[in-house]
């Protein structure tokens, strides 16, 4: 890399160099999680998330790569307000409201516009949440930027930071469908052998992933999201993100900010049936833990109450591991199969 900073280039950095910059710019304890909390008020903090959905980089509608289309424009609008409100309900907030910011060529069709904003309300109506306004420009590639703003009370904010050693890591449900969702779409002549089923599956979780605001009741039991009463007693801490860069991702994250590391167990993964039906065991395990945009919760609670959350969520929740002092975040096999391997960022998707 040279030494001419004016010569320096964003791919010499790559993303996380850039976001450590960026960051520089912000007021200290502000950025770094999957949202800002801005205190507003003093039971309720506001929750301020934006996300950019780029055509040929996180969808695919045919307009920048013709011939190449995994994503219908509603598949779009969905995948984009589920992004959203996936990282609402790793801050542990209620969602309020959106903004959307829609740049597309002149030349984009109109009802592809429309089935967007059909996608975009069909994902934020189950959690009654509107579009509160935005802007439409022109731009030679076809983006959503969306901001989304959430409330949580004060002490029940989810952070990266508070993982201690000793806390059980839970994964909320299964991983690595929606990177094999995304490798039928882009070669639909592989996974022949899949059932019909498992294909819909596999392709739904790619296009159709669901935020998972139903976790926070069970443990914020003071949430405003519609949901049977919690089962759980209150934790007294949880730390947490979610999994749209990948289970290794955050798991890796949280390690960093908390100045803590984790021991995984490679046989508590939970990988979907109808992903080890289809590739082989080394193949889904990557998948499961580079692949990303399965939009899980990862987070970090005293054992107890973490056996109980598992206890009560649909199969595919699971115990992946624990938080150790040692700053090594480690993928083991306690059977004794496989070597241990250190969990990196470098081996999932970034963007530059």
């Amino acid at each position: 890399m040279s030494n001419d900073l004016s010569r320096l280039k964003v791919q010499d950095l790559g993303e996380q160099a850039l976001l450590q910059r960026l960051q520089r710019f912000c007021p200290e304890g502000i950025v770094g999680d999957d949202a800002a909390v801005l205190q507003t008020h003093p039971q309720l903090d506001l929750v301020i998330t934006t996300d950019v959905l780029v055509d040929a980089v996180h969808f695919s509608v045919g307009l920048a790569s013709p011939g190449v289309y995994t994503t219908s424009p509603t598949d779009v609008g969905w995948r984009a307000a589920a992004a959203n409100l996936s990282d609402l309900a790793a801050m542990g907030a209620a969602p309020l409201g959106i903004t959307v910011g829609l740049s597309a060529p002149g030349e984009t069709p109109v009802v592809w516009i429309e089935q967007i904003y059909q996608g975009l309300t069909a994902c934020l109506q189950q959690f009654n949440t509107p579009i509160v306004g935005g802007d439409v420009t022109r731009s030679p590639i076809l983006t959503l930027a969306i901001t989304a703003f959430g409330q949580v009370a004060p002490h029940q904010v989810i952070r990266r930071s508070t993982a201690q050693p000793g806390d059980a890591i839970v994964a909320t449900g299964w991983h690595g469908a929606s990177r094999a969702g995304l490798e039928l779409l882009l070669h639909p002549e592989v996974g022949q052998e899949l059932s019909e089923s498992d294909r819909t599956y596999l392709i739904q979780a790619h296009q159709r992933p669901n935020p998972r605001l139903d976790i926070l009741p069970y443990l914020l039991p003071s949430s405003p999201i519609s949901h049977p009463s919690s089962l759980l007693s209150p934790p007294s801490r949880i730390a947490g993100m979610d999994s749209s860069d990948g289970l290794a991702d955050a798991i890796v994250q949280i390690c960093r900010m908390s100045r803590v590391g984790a021991r995984v167990e490679r046989s508590q993964i939970p990988i979907p049936p109808a992903l080890t039906r289809w590739v082989s065991s080394e193949q889904a395990m990557q998948w499961a833990l580079y692949g990303g945009e399965d939009f899980e919760l990862v987070l970090c609670l005293e054992q107890a109450v973490a056996q109980a959350l598992v206890e009560q969520l649909e199969l595919g929740a699971a115990i992946v591991g624990t938080i150790t002092k040692e700053p090594e975040v480690l993928l083991i096999d306690a059977a004794g199969h496989e070597p241990d391997e250190t969990l990196a960022l470098q081996k999932g998707f970034q963007h530059f």
